[in-house]
């Protein structure tokens, strides 16, 4: 688990996925038997290694075209492990269920408990920030409201969290490699989590309005995130989508199948207007859609 301390920073810990144990907006596991994909369902190209090209839309759907260098054309486009990968936890280890996904992004998770829910969303914004080299927009909130920039990071500044305060000085020498970039989302992940998240992120008020790299996020302890990971949509308008996660403990980055919908999973009917939204391990209630 993320570290807990005292004081001020017992606000910090706030924030990621599911601090606590079960609670009650967390799915029971189904049955491995019950939810499998039947021969009705849609095809997945097993030998194709992005969601793009993994995932076929169902019958009468085309893919949405992103905006070429767009967030969502990155993750769209972000390479996948081999099908059938497991999760892995950040121990290298695989965790217990290992039936309610259809991709693992290869991404790695760290080797701390660290990389959970909120931090999957925000490792897949700011690693999409750092390749188009927008590095001046890679900075992110404590869940405490510090911000801290990953300029400021790799010209040596150093968060200094105590019982009651945060505060940051220049304590290193300049870094700007890529082992510099992990130390600091390491760091924004520990500090960093759903309410942070859902603070520095904007609501989506339609639902013609969602797309790729949209977060669906109950803030809180314990809360949960999931991004979109792809739009489908057919001549009426009518639009499907894919949903994405990590989870705690801190584990690899994957595409969630629907065990609700044989048929057409991987992808989900989304409706920003609806009471909730059941995705396969957490339900989502109130429905709260918010964009970068």
């Amino acid at each position: 688990m993320k570290k807990v301390i005292t004081g001020i920073t017992a606000l910090l810990i706030l924030a990621g996925c599911t601090k606590e144990k079960l609670s009650d907006r967390l799915l029971p596991e189904p049955d491995k038997n019950e939810h499998l994909i039947t021969e009705n369902s849609l095809k997945i190209n097993k030998d194709k290694n992005t969601i793009r090209e993994r995932f076929s839309p169902p019958e009468g759907y085309k893919w949405m075209n992103e905006k070429p260098g767009s967030f969502g054309d990155f993750i769209e486009n972000f390479k996948l492990k081999p099908y059938g990968s497991q999760i892995l936890k950040y121990d290298g280890t695989p965790i217990p269920t290992q039936h309610l996904h259809e991709a693992v992004f290869d991404l790695d998770t760290g080797n701390k408990d660290l990389q959970q829910c909120a931090d999957a969303a925000i490792r897949m914004r700011a690693e999409y920030l750092y390749k188009a080299k927008k590095f001046n927009e890679i900075q992110f909130h404590f869940t405490s409201g510090h911000l801290l920039s990953w300029n400021d990071y790799k010209s040596g500044t150093r968060a200094f969290v105590g019982e009651s305060s945060v505060s940051f000085r220049k304590t290193a020498a300049y870094d700007d490699s890529y082992q510099g970039f992990r130390n600091y989302l390491d760091l924004i992940f520990n500090y960093a989590g759903t309410i942070s998240l859902h603070k520095e992120t904007k609501p989506v008020t339609k639902n013609s309005d969602l797309k790729t790299g949209d977060i669906l996020i109950t803030p809180g302890s314990p809360g949960h995130i999931v991004f979109i990971s792809g739009v489908c949509q057919n001549q009426k308008g009518k639009r499907l989508f894919l949903l994405s996660e990590g989870f705690t403990p801190a584990q690899s980055v994957h595409v969630l199948s629907n065990p609700f919908n044989s048929y057409f999973t991987p992808w989900y009917d989304l409706d920003i207007h609806a009471a909730e939204i059941k995705t396969a391990r957490y339900i989502f209630k109130p429905t709260n859609f918010r964009s970068f």
